[in-house]
């Protein structure tokens, strides 16, 4: 059970799960930055990159399905504030470019807000979904992809400070 000291802020005194209540924080400008990836065969990898795919676009599709779930992130964590954000960029790169020998695809999410709380949850629910449609868009061909490292990798403004993984 948590006690008013927790560090856990979406608990009460007596251990209620609670949302918590950010009305007396200032607006910042907030920025959060989530990435991760998804593993798959370099035959995916080389259907997703040549546009051939059955079900179209991959990465377009993607990047708008990462972008809306952004937008809809207070609707799927029951906690979370529903927030004006007023920016979601979702971007993609082939592993290769980063590990050589990897196939796969990195996923980065850069969201940012004014207002009394950050956008972490928002960047993270946007790297998830992202990489989901990814799945989804190519499981016919590749059941084994595997979605992996989805994290925070930078975090700034608001009372905590700045974060950088």
């Amino acid at each position: 059970m948590s006690t008013p000291t927790s560090p856990l802020t979406h608990f009460d005194a007596q251990g209620q799960a609670h949302m918590v209540d950010v009305g007396a924080k200032p607006a910042t400008h907030r920025i959060a930055v989530a990435t991760g990836r998804i593993e798959m065969l370099p035959a995916t990898l080389a259907l997703i990159e040549s546009g051939t795919a059955k079900k179209g676009d991959v990465l377009g599709i993607a990047r708008i399905a990462g972008i809306m779930a952004a937008k809809k992130t207070s609707e799927l964590i029951p906690l979370c504030h529903p927030l004006a954000l007023t920016r979601v960029a979702v971007e993609f790169e082939t592993a290769s470019t980063r590990h050589k020998g990897a196939t796969g695809i990195f996923c980065s999410a850069t969201v940012e807000t004014v207002g009394p709380t950050g956008v972490e949850m928002e960047a993270l629910t946007a790297v998830q979904v992202a990489l989901l449609t990814i799945y989804d868009m190519c499981k016919a061909v590749d059941r084994g992809m595997e979605v992996n490292g989805v994290r925070v990798m930078e975090k700034r403004g608001g009372k905590s400070g700045d974060f950088v993984a």
